[in-house]
């Protein structure tokens, strides 16, 4: 029995009844049984508990969790509370305070922006420590790419943000002239310093056409 939220597991009911989701199950458990892995469990799809199906605005694809120890929590690009921001977290808060004045804030943890209706979904759901990439042979993203295709097939007017070659491989499954996509350069500094990062008004962009379609903007 797979804990998810209610409107997800609805959506995604016919995933978990797949011979591949039940490998992918055996070999998580597997994982987690001889080694230290991350998220924890119980947070493993935290970020369809924060962000139910029929609340998403903004979807931000990840590729893996986070590997160190205290950071990884369900949610793509975010952090616990109290753990210095990665280097991608600081990229993506300089930009939005150069974007819309917003400032810097003091913790890295995004369930405020999760409970607001963004999806923060890496295509991989959990990591070995120290290894990144780890899980990524695992089956995770048969199931994510699953979730995407059923949101984008579904919902409109959603603003995807796609940031680097991984996440803009996926633009592929999006329907374009019902939902917004907004593709740049991602946010790690390997890349953002490069140019495409900084100055590409994403946030401000999101907002506003949230706003042309009478959804909610998010408080970034």
């Amino acid at each position: 029995m797979v804990k998810i939220e209610t409107t997800w597991k609805e959506r995604l009911e016919e995933e978990f009844h797949k011979p591949y989701f039940e490998q992918l199950t055996q070999a998580v458990r597997r994982e987690y049984t001889i080694s230290t892995c991350y998220p924890p469990g119980r947070l493993i799809f935290n970020a369809f508990d924060l962000c139910p199906f029929n609340q998403v605005k903004v979807v931000i694809i990840g590729q893996d969790p986070y590997h160190e120890p205290g950071q990884a929590h369900g949610l793509s690009f975010s952090v616990q509370d109290g753990v210095p921001f990665p280097p991608s977290l600081q990229n993506i808060f300089k930009e939005i305070h150069d974007d819309l004045g917003r400032e810097i804030p003091t913790t890295g943890n995004l369930e405020r922006w999760a409970r607001q209706g963004v999806l923060l979904l890496n295509a991989t759901l959990t990591v070995r420590a120290h290894q990144a990439n780890s899980h990524s042979a695992l089956g995770w993203q048969q199931f994510t790419d699953a979730a995407i295709r059923t949101l984008a097939s579904h919902r409109e007017h959603v603003v995807y943000m796609l940031w680097g070659s991984y996440a803009r491989s996926k633009s592929y499954m999006i329907d374009k002239t019902r939902n917004l996509v907004l593709e740049s350069v991602h946010p790690s500094p390997l890349s953002a310093n490069r140019g495409g990062w900084f100055g590409q008004h994403q946030f401000s962009r999101c907002n506003e056409y949230l706003r042309q379609h009478g959804v909610e903007p998010i408080e970034w």
